[in-house]
């Protein structure tokens, strides 16, 4: 088996969970109203080696939450990993944001899986995933209008899930659309992914990974009065 520390900060919910193969073994989290990343997240790592009665030296590879998300999240949670990873000489292991959010809900074969993050205004990140959690359309930032995913409407039951469920429940008509805006990224669910990755090899090159922003980052600049 594998050891692997997960690292997941590309929303509000600051979640750490240190996994054995495909199962967790700690979990700690926070899904706070405002970012706590910059404060919690080493001490979430050093609580789960504890509750885990594990060190670095056990650990096989850091595993992080790629994007899309926060700017500032993922920044913190990336920096993190490779600087562990530099340090230790540990292998880095990229889990899609989107996709450890498909993994949080099962749905039965003809079913589609819609995670969605808000983004400014009505903007959304979003990918599209069958029953198995494959990608069957790509990562996209993209305004939500009336005819938003309506490719995807002749599916018995679609089911759009994550922090821009809300926005899309106002916009979106068909019958077959289930709406859950409960869902956030969690490291809980980059366990089975990153041990796949970790079995057959596909690392990310430390020196050179960069978070998946989708988007440039727009510093916001208050008027002056």
């Amino acid at each position: 088996m594998a050891r692997i520390l997960n690292l997941e900060t590309a929303t509000t919910n600051c979640s750490v969970s240190i996994s054995d193969g495909s199962n967790i073994v700690c979990l700690k989290e926070n899904n706070a109203v405002n970012y706590s990343h910059s404060e919690q997240l080493h001490v979430f790592i050093k609580e789960a080696l504890e509750e885990a009665s594990l060190s670095f030296s056990d650990l096989d590879a850091i595993a992080i939450s790629k994007g899309p998300g926060s700017y500032t999240g993922l920044r913190i949670g990336v920096s993190a990993a490779k600087g562990l990873c530099f340090s230790l000489d540990l292998p880095l292991i990229s889990v899609p944001t989107l996709e450890s959010m498909a993994n949080q809900i099962g749905v039965s074969k003809g079913e589609l899986i819609i995670p969605v993050l808000d983004a400014r205004r009505m903007e959304v990140y979003s990918a599209v995933y069958d029953s198995s959690y494959v990608e069957i359309r790509d990562t996209r930032a993209e305004i939500i209008d009336d005819n938003s995913f309506n490719e995807f409407s002749s599916y018995s039951k679609v089911y759009v899930v994550g922090s821009g469920a809300e926005k899309c429940k106002e916009i979106l008509k068909p019958t077959n659309f289930h709406f859950n805006t409960s869902i956030v990224p969690s490291a809980k669910e980059m366990a089975q992914i990153a041990f796949n990755k970790y079995q057959e090899g596909i690392f990310e090159d430390v020196a050179y990974f960069e978070p998946y922003y989708l988007k440039d980052f727009v510093l916001q600049v208050k008027k002056k009065n």
